[in-house]
């Protein structure tokens, strides 16, 4: 079974409650799934598929300080009239291998303006310390949110601002329960973050750039900030930028500088922190030119020292990076046939030494 993803996402690789692993992929109209047969493996079940008739294939996932597992995805159904129904959708898995909830419609922030909602981007989803939020790029070019309460109950559509965003926002969250976006836009990078948990999504200083559409992604960081990647429109390369944050939370009003990670790739990059060797470290993998993963390595507070080394086979969207229950780094990849590829952490060797690649 072929899997098309037209915006390549990173985090389908999620641990659950009882500390299997859960890898997901979008296919048109439906999900794949596979499930760790125990904590820390090997061994995989899957993949069960899941028809949404309509769904796009492109999935947005993001998992709940309690384990639970939500996923989000934009739907568009024909109608006799001609008409093209757009919506936003989305389930939970509350425990690995088991049914997921109903797939729930949320709407747009257009109602029934079918032709404003048709030109929505996918929309992302990211849980803070309260609930769910899902973010999408609006038909005007700005971004919308809607967020979901502590009892589980949707709130409305809200304008957070915004203008000329390229394609779907980036998420993630701080330790302390903070979200943070990051939205291509064709001069500007756009940043959102909330300066309390639970508090409301604000915008902050824009990075002038000129970023590649489908390129963005955000991950936790050292010192409990959260770490932004895109790649230059121009050539590709790849950039991080760490923005600073006072002890109120509230970004310093000065302009982030950015560091270059180097390595041809494409798409956006997983980025995963561990410690190597004793030593706080970061992990980034991409989807280098060959179509083959590609991963490197390197000390917090040495961005620079970042070297690449592609491994496994040629894959379709972008590589995911997590720690199995047994706390191993795991690269996970979906191959154009649409099978699932993993290679672990090899036990007791020093740096980052994968096994060999498990076929699911």
């Amino acid at each position: 079974m072929a899997v098309r993803t037209a915006t390549p996402t990173t985090g389908w690789l999620l641990r659950g409650t009882d500390g299997r692993l859960t890898a997901w992929a979008a296919v048109a109209g439906g999900v794949l799934r596979w499930t760790e047969t125990r904590p820390g493996g090997p061994g995989w079940t899957g993949p069960q598929r899941f028809d949404v008739p309509g769904l796009e294939p492109r999935l947005s996932i993001a998992r709940t300080p309690q384990g639970y597992v939500h996923l989000a995805g934009l739907r568009r159904r024909a109608h006799d009239d001609g008409r093209a129904e757009t919506d936003v959708v989305y389930t939970t898995q509350f425990q690995s291998g088991l049914a997921m909830t109903p797939w729930r419609s949320i709407g747009t922030p257009y109602g029934q303006d079918w032709q404003r909602a048709d030109q929505i981007g996918a929309p992302t989803v990211v849980v803070d310390s309260v609930g769910a939020h899902i973010v999408v790029r609006n038909a005007g070019g700005g971004v919308c949110a809607r967020r979901m309460d502590v009892r589980g109950a949707w709130g409305p559509w809200t304008d957070i601002k915004g203008s000329h965003v390229l394609d779907t926002v980036s998420a993630a969250v701080t330790d302390d329960g903070r979200i943070e976006l990051l939205a291509p836009a064709e001069e500007f990078v756009l940043r959102w973050r909330q300066e309390e948990p639970g508090g409301p999504l604000r915008r902050v200083l824009n990075t002038p750039a000129k970023p590649l559409a489908g390129s963005a992604s955000s991950a936790p960081a050292a010192d409990g900030r959260i770490a932004h990647y895109w790649r230059s429109a121009a050539d590709g390369v790849l950039h991080v930028q760490t923005p600073d944050a006072g002890p109120d939370g509230a970004e310093a009003p000065a302009p982030v500088p950015l560091t270059s990670l180097g390595g041809d790739g494409q798409g956006p990059v997983a980025s995963l922190r561990t410690e190597l060797a004793g030593r706080p470290c970061t992990i980034l993998a991409q989807r280098a030119p060959s179509g083959r993963p590609a991963v490197t390595a390197f000390p917090d507070d040495a961005p620079s020292e970042a070297t690449w080394q592609e491994t496994g086979e040629p894959c379709v969207g972008a590589p995911t990076l997590t720690l199995d229950a047994a706390n191993r780094v795991v690269l996970a990849t979906i191959t154009p046939e649409g099978g699932l590829r993993v290679a672990r952490q090899k036990d007791g060797e020093p740096g980052l030494a994968l096994g060999e690649w498990e076929r699911a």
